[in-house]
């Protein structure tokens, strides 16, 4: 079993000469390849300098997260992606595990590992912790990770589970699969495009796993971080993005009318926490998700959509009403 571990770039030389080492130590067997989104820094000849068995493939453009890893992975042949970002440190024997999951689960067509924060290493990280999933509301969360509250790993995670979605802080995919599905989306440019493949890789069958005998550490934050206006813009918007694209008509309508007043609240809580950048910010993500409705409504599964698809009613309510900080507290329903 192939596999290629392909980190997109851009403008990240620092990040490259801080974090490939770990990389190219650790991932024995594995063919390495940076996907540079037409970088304006050094970051090119870095790597033909210092690494010289990396292959390289140039994006003409920063098209982002979900073009630019559509565009480089056509060049790429393996029976895997592990689609790696480039502030990630990985641990010894990090892919051994991943693939004798592929391997001994057939139906297993996404993976990631667990994913613990840099800087606190024994706690988990932000992007993907110990896997995603969602509420019915369509509002993500993960196992170690409820909005800002993060877990500390005390070996709670250090299963094999089924879950929702998969973080593309390290995501595993089947090549195939990933081709079949035509890539992510890029409407969503970046944050959430993750969620919608996995989401539409549900819709036909294929399940996504989290591997806790495997673990990275991530920095987070790189490219825009958690308290960054145009992150939240992102998030409020392809969050709506995915709900059009993935559930039956009528129950999609239902859930955007009720995220129109929960968005609406999230914005005058960002008022009075003094953010109104934030604020402005969601109402912009609801200007932009009724302008490309449309288009979202066209790129609809209209005949597979799962059932069962949210492990929570609302982590908003939980949470924030409930003041719910750790997974295993949750509801399930």
């Amino acid at each position: 079993m192939n596999i290629a571990v392909v980190i997109l770039n851009w403008n990240g030389e620092v990040l490259l000469e801080r974090y490939l080492p770990s990389v190219m130590k650790y991932s024995e067997g594995a063919d390495i390849y940076v996907a540079d989104n037409a970088s304006t820094d050094d970051s090119i000849s870095f790597l033909k300098n210092n690494y010289p068995t990396i292959k390289i493939i140039q994006n003409s453009s920063n098209g982002g997260f979900a073009k630019g890893y559509n565009d480089a992975l056509q060049h790429v042949k393996a029976d895997i992606y592990c689609l790696l970002n480039s502030d990630v440190k990985v641990t010894k024997n990090w892919l051994p595990p991943i693939i004798e999951a592929f391997k001994d689960i057939p139906d297993a067509s996404i993976i990631q590992p667990k994913i613990l924060d840099h800087m606190r290493k024994d706690y988990f990280e932000y992007a993907g912790a110990a896997g995603g999933y969602i509420d019915r509301l369509g509002y993500p969360f993960c196992r170690g990770r409820i909005f800002q509250a993060l877990e500390k790993d005390t070996g709670q995670y250090n299963d094999i589970q089924e879950i929702f979605w998969a973080t593309g802080a390290c995501m595993f995919i089947k090549s195939d699969i990933f081709h079949s599905l035509n890539g992510f989306d890029e409407d969503y440019f970046a944050h959430q495009e993750e969620v919608d493949l996995c989401w539409r890789a549900k819709n036909i069958g294929y399940k996504v796993f989290y591997v806790g005998t495997s673990s990275i550490y991530h920095l987070g934050g790189s490219t825009l971080s958690n308290m960054n206006p145009k992150k939240t813009y992102l998030n409020f918007r392809n969050s709506l993005f995915s709900i059009t694209k993935n559930l039956p008509l009528r129950k999609a309508f239902i859930i955007i009318f009720l995220r129109l007043l929960l968005d609406g609240i999230a914005g005058i809580r960002f008022v009075f926490q003094l953010k109104p950048k934030h604020c402005l910010a969601i109402i912009k993500a609801h200007l932009s998700f009724y302008k490309n409705f449309r288009r979202m409504y066209k790129k609809r599964e209209k005949k597979n959509f799962i059932n069962k698809y949210y492990a929570t009613k609302s982590i908003v309510w939980s949470h924030f009403v409930h003041q719910v900080a750790r997974f295993s507290n949750l509801v399930k329903d």
